[in-house]
């Protein structure tokens, strides 16, 4: 609720409950603020625990991590490793999506498809994808494309799974309703099916972005010569304890970037459902 509306619901001759509302109203619109101080004091102790401990093996400052990330930026070393990273996570994701979504709507508009496909997809979710890395570098070497088939597998399920329980959970009213102004199943599934699983499969989307994450971190940690993966495990092996958080904190804020290019985007394709949380 915004603060005029507060005022404007607030009964005028009743003053207490005109200051409960616009009290009520600025506690609400205070959440920003609170998320903020939160990051904020977090972060503070993280600097005062660093300086406190003094062992930069075991524990390192916030400081000294951005001077780390200045130095390695400087030499040009970081670019690559955010490059090579960018590029097998971009590529394995986007496979993993356009192929989840493709796959989820045959298995929506066929009950053969679903049942031929729904025991392998299950398998292979609940298969631990991220231990079988060492046998894709044996497939397809230590090159990008073992990196991105490891990318692929990692996300294709969660936009895969939330795709198809959405386009099959759509309201029956409105494809009935639909039907009896003479839409053909086509139709239904543009005009109807799909719009409904848009928050199904941004929901996927944002658990893909996550998982393949790790996933190219773990792909990385193997075969590799570059890439934030690479130099994570490098830092660790070699006790640079600042480049290993480097590494770290720009998957981490990437990550965070992604989820909000991505909440963005759902606005741009579904604006309704932002009218419906800001109602």
């Amino acid at each position: 609720m915004k603060l005029a509306d507060a005022a404007r619901s607030a009964d005028p001759k009743n003053p207490l409950r005109r200051i409960v509302g616009l009290y009520s109203a600025v506690y609400a619109n205070m959440s920003p603020l609170r998320r903020a101080a939160s990051v904020v004091l977090a972060l503070g102790i993280w600097e005062l625990s660093a300086r406190l401990i003094d062992n930069p093996v075991f524990f390192v400052s916030l400081t000294g991590i951005v001077t780390r990330g200045t130095e390695l930026w400087q030499s040009g070393v970081l670019q690559v490793h955010i490059a090579t990273s960018l590029a097998e996570l971009a590529m394995g994701l986007l496979l993993g999506i356009v192929v989840g979504i493709l796959v989820s709507v045959l298995m929506a508009s066929s009950a053969v498809i679903e049942d031929l496909l729904d025991p392998w997809v299950s398998l292979i979710y609940s298969m631990p994808i991220i231990a079988l890395a060492p046998l894709f570098v044996l497939w397809f070497g230590i090159g990008m494309t073992s990196k991105v088939a490891i990318v692929f597998l990692m996300s294709i399920f969660p936009v895969l799974i939330n795709s198809h329980v959405g386009l099959k959970t759509a309201d029956k009213d409105y494809i009935e309703a639909a039907r009896s102004f003479g839409s053909s199943p086509t139709q239904i599934f543009v005009k109807v099916r799909f719009p409904s699983a848009v928050p199904f499969i941004v929901s996927g989307i944002r658990n893909a972005i996550s998982r393949g994450l790790i996933g190219v971190v773990v792909a990385e940690f193997f075969g590799s010569q570059a890439g934030l993966g690479f130099l994570i495990q490098y830092s660790a092996q070699t006790f640079d304890t600042k480049a290993l958080f480097v590494g770290v904190f720009i998957l981490a804020f990437g990550g965070i970037g992604a989820v909000e290019l991505l909440r963005w985007i759902e606005h741009w394709i579904a604006p309704w459902r932002k009218e419906d949380e800001t109602s």
